[in-house]
């Protein structure tokens, strides 16, 4: 339980950026905090457009379109409530500090990762790891954090959009970490490899540009898990932003989106996804954090970037 320094009345830190929507951020210990951005709830139709479809087509062929990319399929309106999430993906600095929070249902590695910075991704942790961080956070501020739902993190992936990326149509090694060596959505080739200042690595966070909601790294740089069991098309998913989950989970897959740095740019789509036993552990997997709205802050307008 909190103790009197450490409640969540003195913890929680609420500020506004005005080019960026409203955020919070949560003090993890004394030198290190967990800033939230506020997503604003709305209607969007998840999944691949037809563009993407016949795009991927070309690039892969009709087998492994089936194999890999039909999974994004049927489009579908979803509509998502307001919510916060990590601006960044969790850091290693962040990682450290919650690990040294009391256990609540597993132990974890307090320096998990294979590419070390205190401002880095924290990466080799499987879907457990990330749970228990979220739960091992819940206990100790009293608020409600955990992975977010699928619908969750491409919603605020696409902040509105509807192409391939945040960014457009395409992606470059100036937009994001990912193997740049491959031919884009949209039949553009990037020269170089994997991405901008640190080939074949994880880079810092909020190393590139943020989506319209100020949120950082959404393509590339880890894979980011979410709460969700894998299904092989999106025929019966939810449409109110849930996580679609199984009455027993134990032996299902589980869920990551994003992309990572050695990664081709079709994998850091807003729509793809990736699905992979839960007790995986890679150093291209991460996760960001989900939060229930603090009681008090009123969700409103997300500011688009100027």
């Amino acid at each position: 339980m909190p103790d009197a320094t450490t409640s969540p009345e003195r913890r929680l830190v609420i500020s506004r950026q005005t080019h960026r929507g409203q955020y919070f951020s949560e003090l993890l210990d004394e030198t290190t905090r967990l800033d939230l951005m506020l997503i604003s709830g709305g209607t969007f139709l998840m999944g691949q457009t037809e563009a993407e479809t016949a795009e991927l087509i070309r690039l892969v062929g009709e087998e492994d379109y089936q194999k890999y990319y039909a999974r994004e399929l049927p489009q579908h309106p979803v509509t998502v409530q307001s919510f916060f999430l990590g601006k960044y993906p969790v850091t290693q600095a962040q990682w450290r500090a919650v690990a040294a929070y009391p256990l609540a249902e597993q132990d974890l590695d307090s320096d998990p990762s294979n590419f070390k910075g205190d401002n880095r991704p924290v990466e080799q942790v499987n879907w457990d790891d990330a749970t228990e961080f979220c739960r091992r956070l819940s206990q100790r501020t009293g608020r409600t954090y955990r992975l977010p739902s699928e619908a969750e993190w491409e919603y605020a992936c696409r902040a509105g959009t509807q192409t391939p990326f945040h960014y457009g149509e395409t992606l470059s090694d100036e937009l994001a970490n990912y193997q740049a060596q491959d031919e884009e959505i949209g039949g553009t080739l990037y020269p170089g490899t994997y991405g901008r200042g640190i080939p074949g690595e994880t880079m810092d966070v909020g190393s590139f540009p943020a989506n319209p909601f100020g949120l950082y790294d959404m393509h590339g740089n880890v894979w980011e898990w979410c709460e969700d069991d894998d299904h092989g098309n999106y025929n019966g998913a939810p449409s109110d932003g849930s996580a679609w989950v199984d009455s027993d989970r134990a032996e299902t897959n589980r869920l990551l989106r994003g992309g990572s740095w050695n990664y081709y740019p079709r994998s850091c789509r807003s729509a793809c996804r990736y699905y992979i036993p839960r007790d995986s552990r890679y150093y291209g997997f991460g996760f960001r954090v989900c939060c229930v709205p603090p009681v008090g802050l009123v969700a409103a307008p997300v500011r688009t970037v100027s």
